[in-house]
């Protein structure tokens, strides 16, 4: 997975839903999915640098693993869709760039 690129990693999640997963859920199933582990996120996020403390049982929980997973099931939705995450991305990013180029420059709270 060296050089994993969106576009290829796309591609890969594909392969193992039709190789292991039998097929995609259906979107609303994927998206109650990604709002669960989104909640996984929250849940280690705010023990690690919140108010909350750790229960035993989640002591093996790791943020990166987390991410890892809404990410898999962000790109499962995108395939199952059709979106294209690597075009999507970077027209964002422009979007990004041109809308907010001096907004937080200018931003006296940041």
């Amino acid at each position: 997975m060296d050089n994993l690129t969106i576009r290829s990693y796309q591609e890969q999640v594909d392969a193992w839903i039709k190789t292991y997963g039998v097929r995609y859920f259906s979107e609303l199933t994927n998206l109650a999915q990604l709002v669960e582990e989104v909640g996984e996120v929250a849940r280690v996020m705010s023990r690690t640098y919140g108010d909350q403390s750790f229960k035993a049982s989640d002591q093996a929980v790791n943020l990166a693993d987390e991410l890892a997973d809404v990410f898999f099931v962000l790109v499962c939705i995108a395939n199952q869709t059709g979106v294209d995450l690597t075009a999507a991305v970077q027209r964002n990013f422009e979007k990004k760039i041109n809308r907010d180029k001096e907004r937080h420059k200018n931003n006296p709270k940041l």
